[in-house]
């Protein structure tokens, strides 16, 4: 794993100057005035917060309680798993429903598309028998999974909605919860689905169950005054003690939002959630980083060049956005660098924020490149230890630079040039051993026969006797 550390201080542009704070930095568009108790408008990717009202004041849910029911049934069941109807999920419910019988069955796929499309009250309270064994330890699986998101005003006391004092949740919390939702594929289907139908079942074997979306920004349930052209999906809510209580999904120019209003009077929640998403789309835009990113460059320490040739040892991710007024820059936005010590590919994040909002942040990714060592100039740790971060010297601004040892590369390129010299003398020498040994042996002159004969004892007395 690269030991690195990022980039850089930044070159200027990462700090608002002294002469927009005054005028930037508690600017932010004001938004429309709602008629809904509570409302809030949250970019889904990000999480940044467009508008609020009275976003922490507790209300009752009514049935957008079933978006964390319906999430839950998801990630921890399979869409084909038979559901059987007890007693208790017929008899034991009221409002709204599809019209199930004891012992009926229905797979867990169709139970959802009844629970988020027709907001059936019995189907919630099968599935949360079934996935939960009882009741009771589905509640507490909600409630712990909403702490997990990060709900800190909300308790919920049953899986549909009905009216219970100890079931409420705020307008902050429930866009929390709905975001969570959306991050999953299987949930953005069912809730995004305008109509269904339920085939045959073993209680209902002469007619299927056609159902039909309730919301109606996604579907002219009731009037086609409502529809809305970039909503995405969403929930219905509505009792009495509750009024009516509202969450929408919507997706254009880049920016998926979810509005949720709570306690609103008929058809007001839709013509604020309406007004909501036209003032935020029209107000507010999404900066991918990566393209616009230029504070944060890697350069060679020694030389100050751009390390164009080499691959880098960092990247950001690509996917990473945030979210401006339409009169703000990319620059204007402020950037600190978190680090992330839980997750190997994660070394940390660039958090931005403008107008005292935060607004976004991108991840910092290791690549598959390496280097011998990494020097970090001038940014502030913001997860290290604080007596770590007291010792550190305060560093003016600078251009955020990675160091690398020249000179071990050289020596490094170098012993590889020599290696590859060795082995190339080497197999030449090889590829010539027979030719020079063949010739040593043609070059070596040989004995001559005829001294052999000389030097034999017969031809000495032979040549004795001659003379």
């Amino acid at each position: 794993m690269i030991c690195a550390v990022m980039m850089l201080m930044c070159t200027g542009s990462d700090m608002i100057r002294a002469e927009e704070v005054a005028t930037d930095s508690g600017y932010w568009p004001a938004g429309p005035e709602i008629v809904s108790a509570s409302g809030i408008v949250m970019e889904a990717d990000t999480g940044t917060i467009l508008y609020e009202k009275n976003i922490n004041d507790v209300h009752y849910p009514a049935s957008i309680t079933k978006i964390l029911t319906t999430l839950l049934a998801i990630e921890n069941s399979s869409m084909d798993e038979v559901v059987t109807f007890s007693y208790d999920a017929v008899h034991k419910t009221e409002g709204s429903g599809i019209a199930r019988d004891v012992d009926e069955q229905m797979t867990m796929e169709q139970c959802l598309y009844a629970i988020m499309l027709a907001s059936a009250n019995e189907c919630a309270y099968a599935v949360a028998e079934h996935v939960g064994g009882d009741i009771g330890t589905f509640v507490q699986m909600m409630n712990d999974r909403a702490a997990q998101i990060g709900c800190q005003n909300t308790h919920f006391n049953n899986c549909n909605g009905l009216p219970d004092e100890q079931h409420y949740t705020s307008a902050y919390d429930m866009a929390l919860i709905a975001r969570e939702a959306y991050k999953n594929e299987a949930f953005r289907i069912i809730c995004g689905t305008k109509t269904y139908t339920i085939p045959f079942t073993n209680k209902h074997t002469d007619e299927e169950t056609y159902l039909q979306n309730h919301h109606q920004m996604l579907y002219p349930l009731k009037t086609r005054k409502y529809l809305y052209d970039y909503c995405t999906g969403g929930k219905t809510g509505y009792t009495t003690v509750a009024n009516n209580t509202l969450v929408t999904y919507a997706e254009k120019d880049g920016m998926t939002l979810i509005c949720v209003v709570m306690d609103a009077p008929a058809g007001s929640h839709y013509e604020d959630t309406r007004a909501l998403f036209d003032f935020c789309f029209d107000n507010f835009k999404a900066m991918n980083v990566s393209e616009n990113e230029t504070s944060y460059t890697q350069q060679n320490a020694a030389g100050g060049s751009k390390m164009d040739d080499f691959e880098p040892f960092v990247a950001l991710d690509p996917s990473g956005t945030i979210i401006l007024p339409v009169t703000a820059e990319f620059s204007d936005a402020e950037s600190k660098i978190v680090y992330d010590d839980t997750n190997e590919d994660i070394l940390g994040s660039i958090e931005y924020t403008y107008a005292g909002r935060v607004v976004g942040s991108v991840d910092i990714t290791a690549t598959n490149a390496s280097v011998d060592s990494f020097r970090f100039h001038g940014q502030k740790n913001t997860s290290a230890a604080e007596d770590t971060e007291d010792k550190k010297p305060e560093v003016k601004k600078q251009n955020k630079v990675f160091q690398i040892n020249l000179r071990v590369i050289a020596a490094v390129v170098i012993g590889i040039m020599v290696l590859a010299l060795l082995i190339f003398l080497g197999w030449k020498f090889i590829d010539n051993f027979y030719a020079i040994r063949r010739k040593l042996h043609f070059d070596k002159k040989p004995r001559s026969p005829y001294k052999t004969i000389r030097t034999n004892k017969m031809y000495r007395k032979k040549h004795r006797k001659r003379r």
